[in-house]
């Protein structure tokens, strides 16, 4: 049990109070009292405003539910429109403007690359991605079915020079399209030097020069032999290798043993979607971690192949650059932090009556205050060059939850003696609320804002709780094709043109979910690339590498300037809702559809209940593995729900399937030690109650969401082993 310390308004769990005090505030020009003080009079303020507009949120949700009961078989878009505008679901488009967002780090403001997104709690996983600012290509290909296995090209446990072979062509090809030389091709050359300051190669007995010369940054070593040469390309690094004693380098008549590419240029530590942090505990691992990484000594042990190893992260790359000065390189990701939501509260810090306070406060709190020990740091690790923190704020409903999280931010500032938008907004559109007023909610945080992006999964579940009452829904894999979210995704590019993102902050767009399936991403992420969208996300370092080839690919601020003068989305396409047309499936499809759902539910819930473990690659119903956090969980227990709600199917088939699929999981994780079978005892079984719960209460969960019910049964494990 959390003991506290109390604080005129609010008592401290004594953890989180302790690793404030002795590991935070230390080093920084902050009273401790006046601390606690300022921490006090915020969630005074705050908290009542928003318990408000979570309040709004169920008045909206109410309402809408009676009118889709009420317009049952006479549904008007004019009249449904009409209906959203007069509750203020819909809000006033305010007239054009440009954001001013000032101070913004290169990466998110003027560079166009891949993004990672993390658990903050796992650390492992965590300087991973921070280190996934470079990466090696020819490791990317190799490891990957980017390149086929065919003709003798398989992977293999040894090195496989036919495999290898197959790599240096690819990435060679690369090279000629990317930053080609002026006549004749990279894997004709046979050495590389620096002249006059000019990149030469010799091909054919011939001296040729690169097509851009002034692709040209820096190298190290010698001109005449040089170890490694930095080129750049649509504002990203291209790192040619020469290491003598490579095997790979004395096959190849260049002497080149790889091509680094500069990669993940931004990283989200994520303490929300991708975590379970259900206590006070919990959040001091979370931001434990964060203060590890903002002062550049997070280390992690790590065991591979029989032997261990500290993994930390990487410093800064220094090379010579022309006319002799010294050129530094940024050697990681810089780092976004994405707190919490508006609706989860925790007991890291309750009121004086005991309540729980919510938790966005506290993230937006604790996070800041660790990001200062970054601000005017001239040490060897820094994260932002212009002083700035980097906030992800998810699951915000509309213009006002956008107001508030910025005058959360206000205080935060006022608190931490910082000047006015050190804290900068990033504003994921994922709600339904958030899509159809995103020029409103933009204009709310114009001064602070630095990213939006979009969610497909979660957008998905809030539309399907949204409009619950109105008919059945498409079956999952259907919704993708409706209108709707075409509209959605464009809308994104399209508001955020036009309120003068480019340039100034990230437009983004969703996770490639399947890891194991690189050659697949190649061939379809370029389409983010094309859409306008200035940054991605990806889930693993190898396909942050693979991804960033789509941004030599195409020059995204110039497609920007295009995509800038199309007819922009319309939100009447957005507000189409995806029910079914004509819903006459067969018990078989019906019984499909519950099966799949049943089983993504079941294998991403039983490992955040017993093991604490927020986002895992997870083996779907046909065992590919599947990149699952939250988000996932909440579209599939929706879409049963609906169902349900529409007599699509019923209770006992649902609950069939249940512990039918809890069998299939079982056998999945099978070989995990950890792991405890749901099928042992289905009416004891703690985290398949959870998945039952998930659907069977699902449609009286707040904006659909999974936290309050995933948090209440994890909380009761946690007692549960504590007291056995």
């Amino acid at each position: 049990m959390s003991q506290y310390k109390r604080f005129d308004a609010i008592q401290v769990s004594t953890s989180l109070h302790d690793f404030i005090v002795e590991e935070v505030l230390p080093g920084l020009s902050l009273d401790t009292a006046d601390f606690w003080q300022g921490v006090s009079d915020i969630v005074s303020d705050l908290q009542p405003i928003n318990a408000q507009l979570l309040a709004k949120r169920e008045q909206l949700q109410a309402q809408i539910d009676q009118w889709h009961v009420q317009h049952q078989g006479n549904f008007d878009f004019s009249t449904y429109k009409a209906f959203l505008k007069e509750i203020g679901y819909l809000a006033p488009v305010p007239d054009d403007f440009a954001i001013t967002t000032d101070s913004v780090d290169a990466e998110i403001a003027t560079m166009a690359g891949p993004q990672l997104v993390v658990p903050i709690m796992n650390a492992r996983f965590a300087l991973n991605a921070v280190n996934a600012r470079w990466g090696s290509l020819y490791d990317a290909l190799y490891g990957t079915d980017v390149i086929s296995e065919e003709n003798g090209a398989e992977k293999g446990k040894v090195y496989n020079p036919v495999r290898g072979d197959k790599v240096i062509q690819y990435a060679k090809a690369f090279l000629d399209e990317t930053l080609p030389l002026a006549t004749g091709q990279h894997k004709d050359a046979s050495a590389y030097r620096i002249e006059q300051d000019t990149l030469v190669a010799s091909v054919n007995g011939e001296d040729v020069r690169l097509a851009q010369p002034d692709a040209l940054v820096g190298f190290t070593g010698d001109k005449h032999a040089p170890t490694s040469i930095m080129l750049v390309h649509n504002g990203l690094h291209v790192e040619m290798r020469f290491d003598a004693d490579s095997p790979i380098a004395k096959l190849d008549q260049a002497g080149m043993s790889d091509i680094h590419l500069e990669a993940a240029l931004t990283t989200i530590m994520d303490c929300e979607d991708s975590v379970a942090a259900v206590d006070a505990e919990d959040k001091v691992v979370a931001y434990k971690n964060w203060l590890g990484l903002i002062q550049g000594n997070l280390t992690e042990s790590i065991s591979k192949n029989g032997k261990t190893f500290t993994r930390n992260m990487h410093a800064d790359r220094t090379i010579s650059g022309l006319n002799g000065e010294e050129v530094t390189l940024k050697g990681r990701s810089l780092m976004f932090i994405r707190n919490v939501g508006h609706l989860m509260q925790n007991n890291a810090i309750l009121l004086s009556d005991g309540s729980e306070v919510y938790e966005g406060i506290i993230d937006a709190i604790m996070t800041s205050l660790i990001s200062t020990h970054d601000l005017n740091n001239q040490g060897a690790i820094n994260n932002s060059k212009t002083n700035g923190i980097y906030i992800v704020k998810p699951k915000m409903h509309g213009p006002e939850e956008v107001a508030f999280a910025n005058t959360l931010f206000d205080r935060v500032e006022q608190l931490l003696k910082l000047p006015a938008n050190t804290i900068k907004m990033g504003i994921m559109d994922e709600e339904r609320r958030t899509s159809v007023n995103l020029k409103a909610c933009i204009a709310a945080a114009k001064t602070r804002v630095v990213f939006i992006n979009t969610g497909f999964l979660d957008r998905t579940g809030d539309e399907i709780h949204t409009s619950m009452l109105a008919g059945p829904m498409e079956r999952k894999a259907d919704i993708k094709n409706t209108t709707w979210i075409g509209a959605y995704e464009d809308n994104n590019v399209d508001v955020g043109l036009a309120c003068g993102l480019s340039g100034k902050a990230q437009i983004g767009k969703g996770m490639w979910p399947i890891p194991d399936q690189m050659a697949n991403m190649i061939a379809t992420k370029i389409g983010h690339v094309k859409s306008g969208a200035n940054t991605a996300w990806v889930p693993s370092p190898t396909a942050a590498v693979l991804h960033a080839l789509h941004y030599h690919q195409e020059n995204v601020f110039s497609l920007q300037q295009s995509i800038a003068e199309r007819s922009s989305a319309d939100v009447d396409d957005i507000l189409q809702i995806p029910l079914a047309a004509n819903p006459t499936w067969s018990q078989q499809e019906i019984e499909q559809e519950l099966d799949n759902n049943a089983q993504g539910i079941l294998g991403y819930v039983v490992r955040w209940i017993d093991q604490g473990i927020g986002c895992s690659k997870v083996p779907d119903i046909n065992n590919v593995g599947l990149m699952e956090d939250r988000a996932t969980l909440r579209i599939s227990s929706q879409h049963i729900c609906n169902w349900l709600a529409h007599n699509v199917c019923s209770e006992q088939q649902v609950l069939a399937s249940m512990k039918k699929m809890a069998k299939v999981v079982d056998q999945q994780n099978a070989n995990d030690p950890l792991y405890r079978a749901m099928a042992d005892d289905f009416d004891n079984n703690i985290a398949f109650k959870a998945a039952c719960d998930l659907v069977f209460k699902g449609k009286e969960q707040p904006s659909g969401y999974t936290e309050p019910l995933l948090h209440h049964y994890r909380l009761a494990l946690k007692t549960s082993l504590a007291t056995a």
